[in-house]
C-alpha cells in the first residue's frame, strides 16, 4: 500500500462484544456478534482500510462471581482459567482481533476512572442513598444478577435483576416479583445504601437528538432504542457493595459498613472499547495511535453484539461519550452502527452458557473444519430473525455447498488444468461472449457482496459469493472442457484460463467467511496468501503461472453419531 493509499484509507473501529469468563463460547455468541465482526473486518482489512478490532474478558461480570461463590475460589481465579481457552477458540476459528484483552488491566481501570471523573465533573454523576437488596442469610448486598424473580413486565419467572431474557427490558431488582437471592435463595430485603448514579435524564434530549439522525441501523435496533429514550430515562446506580471489580477512585470513596465499593460491570464493561483502543496502541509503541478511531469525525465505530446488548451500546454506552466531553470539545466518536444480531436457538431454547444450552465451538471445532463451521453459520446468521440451528442444518450446508460448489469447482479446473497443460494457467484465445459474461459476472457479484457487506447484510453477501460459484459451475458445463481437451486444445485453453480467472474473483468473494481456503487457494494461484491490502477486486492470473498442486479443500462431513442418532 502506498502513501497516498495510506492516506486515503478509512479507520474503521470493529468493537466486538466482551464475553464473561464463566464458560466457553457457544455457537450462539459466535453466530451472534464473534462471526459477523470478523467477517466485517476482513473485508475492510482486504479492501485496503485500517481496522482496529478489540474485545476481551469481561472479568467483572455477575456470573463469573456466581461461579467463584459456587466452586469456592477467588474470582481470578475463574478468569485465568477462561481466558486462555477464549485466545484458544479465536485462533483455531480464525477471529482475527487486533487486541483481545480483560478488564483486570490497571491500563483499563485508569481509563474507567478517567471517564468517571469526567461524568462526574460534568455533573452527571452523583451521590444518593437508596435501596438494594441484601440476602440476610449470607449478610451481604446483593447485585443485580444475583437477584431473580418475576418479571414485571412479561411475567416471566426467571427474570435477573438487571434484564429479563424473555422480553427484553432492563430492570432494576427492587420491581422484581417474589424476588429471591440467587446465592442462598432466601427472599431478600432492602436495605438502604448510599451509591454514585448516572443521571441519565440531563443527557436524554442530546441522545434522543443523534438517535433520530442514526441511518442503516436494522430496525429492531433503533426502533428499541427510540422508544427506550422517548419513554424516559432515568437515574441509574453505577455503583455496588461488591469486593470484585474496579474501586472507585480514591478521591470519590464512599465508606461503608457493609462492603468496599465497586464501579458496576453495566457501567464499566462497555469502556473497555476505549481502553482496549489505547491498550492497542501503547502495545504498538504510539500511544496516540488510537485516536485515530476515537478523535477523526470521519472514522467509523461498529458495535458486534446480540439483542440482549442494545440498551448497553445503543443508549448508555453513547450517553457516557456525550456526558465525558470536556471544554467544549466534541465528544469522542459515537457509535456508526450497532448492527446487533437476534438469537441462535436451540430445538427452540435460547443458547445459554448458564444453563448449558448448545455445546461449546471448541466442541464443533473438534468435529469441523473452522472454514466449515464459519461457512454453515455465515448461512443462517440472526440478522433480524432468532435462528433455530441443527446439526444436521450444517452437514447440509456444508456438504451441499461449500464442498458441492466451490470446493469442488477449484479441484476440478486446476485438475483439469494440471492434466493439460502441466499446471500452467494457459494462453487463450480470443474469448467470446460466454466468456466475457461469466467474468463480468462475478465481477458483478463481487461488487454487489461489497455494499452487502458495507451495510452489514452478511448472510445476503455471502450469498453472492455462492451465486458467483454456481455461476461459474454452469459456465463449465456449458464450454465441457473435459471433452473440448480432445478435439480443440485451443478452446479448451480459453475456457480453462477464463475459469482460473473466475476462481481467482470467487476466491475474493469467499475470503472473509473462509479465510483459511481463501490463503491456500491465493496461494495456489501464484499470489501471496496474505490477502491485506490487495483490494476489493478480481486479481488476473497471468499466463505462465505455475498452479499449486491441489488437494480438497474441504472434507466431506456426517453427521456427528450421537445426533444421528437422535
Amino acid at each position: 500500500m502506498t502513501a497516498s493509499d495510506t492516506a486515503a484509507a478509512r479507520h474503521v473501529l470493529v468493537a466486538v462484544a466482551w464475553p464473561y469468563a464463566n464458560g466457553l463460547s457457544h455457537l450462539g455468541h459466535i453466530a451472534g456478534c464473534y462471526l459477523p465482526a470478523d467477517i466485517f473486518a476482513r473485508f475492510h482489512r482486504i479492501s485496503g482500510n485500517r481496522v482496529l478490532m478489540v474485545s476481551g474478558t469481561d472479568a467483572h461480570g455477575t456470573p463469573i462471581t456466581v461461579k467463584a461463590d459456587q466452586e469456592g475460589v477467588e474470582p481470578a481465579e475463574i478468569v485465568n482459567r477462561y481466558n486462555p481457552r477464549f485466545h484458544e477458540q479465536w485462533e483455531r476459528l480464525g477471529i482475527s482481533f487486533d487486541l483481545f484483552t480483560t478488564t483486570m488491566t490497571d491500563n483499563h481501570r485508569e481509563v474507567t476512572w478517567e471517564l468517571f471523573r469526567a461524568l462526574h465533573a460534568n455533573g452527571y454523576i452523583d451521590t444518593r442513598t437508596t435501596e438494594q437488596f441484601y440476602d440476610p442469610e449470607a449478610q451481604r448486598f446483593l447485585p443485580d444478577r444475583y437477584v431473580e424473580g418475576t418479571c414485571p413486565n412479561c411475567g416471566s419467572p426467571d427474570a435477573r435483576g438487571d434484564q429479563c431474557e424473555t422480553c427484553g427490558k432492563t430492570l432494576d431488582p427492587i420491581d422484581l416479583i417474589e424476588p429471591r437471592s440467587k446465592f442462598t435463595g432466601a427472599t431478600p430485603e432492602p436495605r438502604e445504601t448510599e451509591h454514585y448514579f448516572i443521571l441519565l435524564p440531563r443527557l436524554q434530549d442530546d441522545l434522543l437528538a443523534w438517535l433520530e439522525q442514526r441511518e442503516g441501523w436494522r430496525g429492531h435496533v433503533i426502533n428499541w432504542a427510540l422508544g427506550f429514550v422517548r419513554e424516559g430515562l432515568i437515574d441509574r446506580a453505577i455503583t455496588r457493595d461488591l469486593a470484585w471489580g474496579i474501586p472507585l477512585p480514591p478521591e470519590l470513596d464512599i465508606s461503608t459498613a457493609a462492603s468496599e465499593k465497586r464501579i458496576y460491570v453495566w457501567f464499566e464493561a462497555v469502556i473497555g472499547y476505549l481502553s482496549a483502543s489505547r491498550e492497542w496502541a501503547q502495545e504498538q509503541g504510539d500511544p496516540d495511535a488510537w485516536k485515530d478511531w476515537w478523535l477523526d469525525p470521519a472514522a467509523e465505530s461498529y458495535y458486534f453484539v446480540g439483542k440482549d446488548n442494545i440498551p448497553f451500546h445503543a443508549v448508555f454506552w453513547p450517553s457516557y461519550l456525550l456526558g465525558s466531553a470536556t471544554n467544549g470539545q466534541p465528544p469522542l466518536n459515537l457509535p456508526t452502527n450497532v448492527p446487533a444480531n437476534q438469537y441462535v436457538t436451540f430445538k427452540g431454547a435460547k443458547a445459554s452458557k448458564s444453563r448449558g444450552v448448545g455445546k461449546s465451538l471448541l466442541d464443533y471445532l473438534d468435529d469441523y473444519q473452522p472454514d466449515e463451521l464459519r461457512y454453515a453459520l455465515a448461512t443462517i446468521l440472526p440478522e433480524y430473525n432468532d435462528t433455530d440451528l441443527s446439526e444436521d442444518e450444517l452437514v447440509r450446508r456444508i456438504n451441499g455447498e461449500l464442498v458441492a460448489a466451490w470446493g469442488n469447482l477449484v479441484n476440478r479446473v486446476l485438475a483439469m488444468t494440471r492434466k493439460n497443460f502441466d499446471g500452467v494457467v494457459p494462453e487463450p484465445g480470443e474469448l467470446d461472449d460466454g466468456d466475457h459474461a461469466i467474468l463480468a459476472t462475478v465481477d458483478r457479484n463481487l461488487a454487489a457482496e461489497a455494499a452487502l457487506i458495507e451495510q452489514v447484510e452478511l448472510r445476503a453477501a455471502l450469498k453472492q459469493a455462492l451465486d458467483a460459484t454456481q455461476e461459474v459451475n454452469a459456465y463449465l458445463n456449458a464450454t465441457e472442457p473435459w471433452k473440448t481437451a480432445k478435439t480443440d486444445r485451443d478452446r479448451t485453453a480459453t475456457t480453462l484460463w477464463t475459469a482460473i480467472q473466475a476462481i481467482s474473483g470467487c476466491n475474493l468473494a469467499f475470503a472473509p467467511f473462509t479465510p483459511f481456503a481463501a490463503a491456500t487457494v491465493s496461494g495456489w494461484l501464484g499470489h501471496d496468501e496474505d490477502l491485506r491490502g490487495t483490494g476489493w477486486a478480481r486479481r488476473d492470473v497471468s499466463s505462465g503461472t505455475v498452479l499449486g498442486e491441489p488437494t480438497p479443500l474441504f472434507r466431506k462431513v456426517e453427521l456427528p453419531e450421537d445426533d444421528a442418532e437422535a
